[in-house]
């Protein structure tokens, strides 16, 4: 009845993608509403510091949707932890996306072995834990308000 394939394929990725946005807008009025407007579109924000080498210290890479920054990663060299800089990346994405991406919230995940208490000090509530992800570790869901709706 049906033949199930495993090959990567872009193009078809791209169908089904548009596929599934066109269910959730039928489905929901909020994703209909945001179809087709700027907060539709993921923007890329990534923002990265240099050291007084030149040399990389740290980054943060990320995409403002639906009015959220969603952190993907953040990264700092081992050698200025401690020195405030992934507090000044987040600080600055925060900024950036609230005042140039036009997002309320920001939403994050870390492992527990990672940065959780890192993103509390900053204000992000944990909303989600997902034990033993992988095997052995915890993944942990924050987000935080970041501007006035």
């Amino acid at each position: 009845m049906f033949h199930i394939e495993d090959e990567v394929n872009h193009d078809r990725r791209n169908v089904i993608e548009e596929r599934l946005e066109d269910t959730n807008s039928a489905r929901s009025p909020v994703m209909r509403a945001l179809r087709g407007t700027p907060a539709d579109d993921e923007r890329p924000l990534q923002l990265y510091a240099r050291d007084a080498d030149g040399e990389l210290a740290g980054g943060l890479v990320g995409y403002a949707w639906g009015h959220w920054l969603h952190v993907d990663l953040l990264w700092v060299d081992e050698r200025w932890r401690g020195a405030g800089l992934g507090s000044r990346l987040m600080a600055e994405a925060e900024r950036k996306a609230r005042d140039e991406l036009d997002c309320v919230h920001a939403r994050v995940e870390t492992w527990g072995f990672q940065a959780p208490r890192f993103y509390e000090k900053l204000g992000y509530k944990i909303v989600g834990v997902v034990e033993d992800y992988p095997p052995g570790e915890t993944d942990h869901l924050l987000v935080k308000r970041i501007a006035d709706a």
